[in-house]
């Protein structure tokens, strides 16, 4: 997901992305403990979503 993409969402839309995001990074963790990885790049890709994700909001926020 780019910065940019990120920066046009609403702040409620920001908030449902956020969980859904740590949900799923949650899942994958259990999933690759239990050897159900096939691809663990997955697992550094949505880290980093997450970690935009939480910029951007912080930004939004220190803004507004």
């Amino acid at each position: 997901m780019k910065s940019s993409e990120i920066r046009e969402l609403s702040d409620q839309e920001l908030d449902k992305k956020v969980r859904e995001l740590g949900q799923e990074l949650v899942d994958l963790r259990l999933r690759k403990q239990a050897g159900q990885v096939e691809n663990s790049s997955l697992l550094k890709s949505l880290r980093r979503d997450l970690a935009k994700l939480n910029t951007i909001r912080r930004e939004k926020e220190l803004a507004g």
